[in-house]
């Protein structure tokens, strides 16, 4: 019976071994593919941040497109009304 249990306790030790070798190389691989997804999701990010100050700078230029026309309008017809109730005003 003791040679049994001697035997138990080798084959637990090595597995116990064996278990840490397996484990040690899971570590590795995953450490490596958690790096290899951050630099994919830096570089999507950069991508998306680049595409959103585009997007912004459009929205920009087209603001401002109509925001001029949309003075130059307001101008033309305050200048009416002033023309208007200039002639009214007059005696």
């Amino acid at each position: 019976m003791e040679w049994f249990n001697t035997v138990d306790l080798t084959y637990r030790g090595e597995l116990r071994e064996l278990n840490e070798i397996n484990f040690a190389r899971f570590d590795a691989k995953l450490e490596q593919r958690i790096a290899e997804v951050k630099a994919e999701l830096r570089q999507e990010i950069a991508q998306l941040r680049a595409d959103l100050r585009a997007g912004l700078a459009e929205l920009r230029g087209d603001f401002r497109g109509e925001l001029g026309s949309g003075l130059a309008t307001l101008r033309a017809a305050m200048i009416g009304v002033a023309v208007a109730l200039a002639r009214f005003l007059r005696p």
